[in-house]
């Protein structure tokens, strides 16, 4: 015997069964009160039953790429953030991808980068970051980093200067925005593209102007991850933002196959010339549907993801509060061995959305006596991801000849990272309790 008389009644008994699934099931493993040496990791999916049925809503819509829920997420997300473009991918590295590939777009006339232009960059952190821009064809111009903020050391940006510099793509790292006014003045003075990976620091505040932002908005492209580990989840996905228009419909472009047509998936022919233009060298008339103006690729995300993402959104702003709550509690507990540690400090004008919260370890300790003590001890510890990307195996070759990329100075405070500095979790599932161990830990880690 059916349990509902509509479509719409059945929708909304499922749900209720997800909901009641949740709460029996998810709720408990989530609430588990935490005991000391519990294994506490650096990061992990914050939910309840609102994602779990909003995902199921949208699984029963059975539109298995982008769709309403996506058009809804871009509208509400551009619009938290401040933005007149929000465009959504599969992910945080496919952003950093579209970001880039914009930039080579044939429509930027003299700004277009091209095979050989250079992009000022940094090495410590995520290799996606650099990617694009190798496999692009273009120059990576390595700069240092400065401790304790971990970003790019802005007094050395004009030495990394060159008549083929064309763009600056750095991250704000953990959540730390980096000095957004340097950044951003060296590159207004020199023409240069800003593209700010944001995917670590969603959320992240800067005052430039007298005006307060989202760290992503301040440059000419931004880019989010929601990797479950990242400030909000939709699984897998991410997002690439921007206030430029042509930048936008390149983005566009080229995250759907890189075709010229706007029109979204199952609609045709809103511009009225579908079959009326003649496009390169192909035949009048020929289909706009399948003109391609660049090489792009599928990297769209689909409603169920961004189902999630929207459920998501709704609780963000606490999460980023519980973040800087989880961090000021761990900063003040760990006060008393910076002897020994040297602890975080956000950039001057910046309020982060932190991400993680870094260590560095004085001279005369051993990062990895540390790090193996606290994993011992249930504590998820990572290191600041490539740490020096330069002495990876990924540029053994480059590193063998010499050519594909460029230092500028030394890296001294970069290759200081991959040798001494760690980072635990602050992510918003965190109580006090939880910050408390970690520091009791770390603290008993470091005095060993």
């Amino acid at each position: 015997m059916k349990n509902w008389t509509n479509e719409a009644e059945a929708r909304e008994k499922i749900k209720g069964l997800v909901a009641e699934y949740y709460h029996d099931f998810k709720e408990p493993e989530q609430k588990k009160e935490f005991k000391p040496g519990d294994r506490l990791s650096y990061a992990s999916r914050v939910y309840d039953e609102k994602e779990m049925c909003t995902l199921v809503d949208a699984a029963l819509d059975f539109w298995l790429t982008t769709g309403r829920f996506s058009d809804e997420f871009e509208k509400k997300f551009a619009e938290w953030i401040g933005v007149k473009y929000a465009n959504l991918v599969n992910s945080g590295s496919s952003a950093n991808l579209i970001a880039f590939m914009t930039l080579t777009a044939p429509e930027l006339g003299d700004r277009q980068i091209k095979r050989g232009d250079e992009v000022i960059t940094v090495a410590a952190g995520f290799p996606t970051t650099i990617t694009p821009i190798l496999q692009y064809g273009a120059v990576p111009v390595f700069v240092d980093v400065t401790v304790p903020q971990y970003n790019i050391d802005v007094t050395k940006l004009e030495a990394a200067l060159s008549p083929k510099t064309k763009a600056v793509m750095i991250a704000h790292t953990l959540g730390n925005p980096f000095d957004l006014s340097a950044v951003k003045e060296f590159c207004d003075k020199h023409n240069l593209w800003l593209v700010e990976d944001n995917c670590d620091a969603l959320g992240s505040k800067y005052t430039i102007n007298g005006e307060e932002k989202f760290t992503g908005t301040i440059g000419d492209i931004g880019t989010s991850s929601f990797y479950p580990p990242h400030h909000m989840t939709m699984g897998e996905g991410g997002a690439v933002y921007t206030n430029n228009p042509l930048l936008n419909k390149c983005i566009r472009s080229f995250r759907d196959w890189g075709r010229d047509c706007v029109c979204p998936s199952g609609k045709d022919n809103l511009c009225g010339h579908r079959f009326d233009k003649q496009y390169g060298e192909l035949p009048l008339g020929y289909d706009h549907k399948y003109v391609y103006s660049h090489f792009g690729y599928n990297l769209k995300a689909t409603d169920m993801q961004t189902a999630v993402g929207c459920a998501q959104l709704e609780k963000f702003p606490s999460f980023v509060e519980r973040r800087r709550h989880n961090f000021d509690r761990l900063r003040a507990a760990l006060a008393d061995i910076e002897d020994k540690v040297i602890l975080p400090v956000p950039c001057d004008n910046s309020r982060p959305s932190w991400f993680g919260f870094l260590i560095t370890v004085r001279e005369g300790l051993d990062r990895k006596a540390i790090v193996e003590y606290i994993e011992s001890h249930g504590v998820q510890t990572r290191n600041l991801f490539a740490g020096n990307l330069i002495k990876h195996p990924c540029f053994d070759e480059m590193r063998a000849t010499g050519e594909g990329y460029r230092v500028v100075g030394t890296l001294d405070n970069t290759d200081r990272i991959m040798r001494d500095t760690f980072w635990v979790g602050v992510y918003p599932g965190m109580t006090d309790e939880m910050i408390d161990y970690m520091a009791k830990t770390i603290k008993e880690a470091v005095n060993q």
